[in-house]
């Protein structure tokens, strides 16, 4: 067996007097080994873990009748804990959105003393107990707590109300953002800005024509991972929220509230109809992140010098 001049096997050509001619080719060998195996198992991972509990609940929810499921997936105060979980968790990842990219800018751009410290804590979420978490919430906004007690002298009471909800959310779902943007931050290149500067560009227009467009897709994706945080969040919210049905009930704790009542089926039918929810409302949000990501792509030449970048972002219309 011969190789060509590119390194190919050669291709053997049986003799004319063979009847059946069979082209033998040999298999190329692939630049990454394992790729089979490796392919196997992250598929077997991801049925393991995702795919077989998700299709469980849905055969579980199969079992009931077209009536039985809409009456409950449409009940009162079902469809209340879906406008409080959902309109909560936007409401929270819309906050975490703006202070989010806010906390990133200072903790890249700006040096000051227990910077180190103040960068820790945005974790602090990720490693704190969500049960803890919540207590916490509680004892500060509650009525008589640090911060409840002046909220209440002015009239607005935080804890036990939809607003203790949403404080919970924006604090479990500040870190998805912070982390997200941080990196792009760290690698945007500060000759952009001082180009932008020297065409005559503000404030304001560098950051809405350079650096926003960098860090749009970026700050999409800390959005999207802490709405579907925050629509999932159960233990920081019920301690802070009453748990009032009609009213501060949200959805993952009326699911439990059904499994502690063995009824399976009504809390499947619930939970079916959250992840279809979930899926409508993170579709739209993954596209417009791709579509953030291929605009910008398009827009910034990565051979193209930074001046004609800045210029061309800077430039009217």
């Amino acid at each position: 067996m011969q190789a060509s001049a590119e390194g190919r096997p050669l291709e053997w050509q049986p003799s004319s007097r063979n009847r059946n001619p069979v082209t033998i080719r040999l298999k190329q060998r692939s630049v990454m080994p394992g790729f089979g195996l490796s392919l196997g198992y992250t598929v077997f991972y991801l049925c393991l873990i995702v795919l077989i509990p998700l299709s469980a609940a849905f055969l579980k929810a199969s079992r009931l009748t077209w009536h039985e499921f809409w009456h409950l997936v449409l009940s009162p105060r079902a469809v209340a804990s879906y406008r409080l979980s959902f309109g909560a968790s936007l409401i929270s990842a819309a906050i975490n959105l703006v202070f989010g990219v806010l906390a990133a800018w200072v903790l890249v751009r700006y040096q000051f003393p227990g910077k180190r410290l103040f960068d820790s804590l945005v974790d602090l979420p990720f490693a704190l107990p969500t049960a803890v978490a919540g207590i916490s919430l509680t004892a500060i906004y509650s009525p008589n707590g640090w911060l409840g007690k002046p909220l209440a002298a002015i009239g607005i009471q935080a804890a036990y109300t939809w607003l203790g909800v949403v404080i919970a959310l924006t604090f479990i779902g500040l870190p998805f953002v912070v982390r997200t943007v941080q990196p792009v931050l760290e690698e945007l290149d500060k000759e952009l800005e001082e180009a932008a500067a020297s065409l005559g560009a503000g404030r304001l227009q560098t950051f809405v024509r350079v650096l926003l467009p960098t860090i749009l897709p970026a700050a999409i994706t800390g959005f999207s991972m802490a709405f579907a945080r925050a629509v999932g969040e159960y233990g920081s919210v019920i301690f802070i929220a009453g748990n009032m049905p009609m009213r501060t009930e949200i959805t993952p704790l009326l699911i439990i509230t059904k499994l502690q009542e063995y009824d399976y089926g009504g809390a499947t039918a619930i939970a079916v109809a959250m992840l279809v929810v979930s899926f409508a409302l993170l579709l739209p949000i993954n596209l417009l992140q791709s579509w953030s990501s291929r605009r910008q792509v398009k827009e910034t030449l990565p051979d193209a010098p930074v001046a004609a970048f800045a210029s061309a972002a800077v430039r009217p219309g």
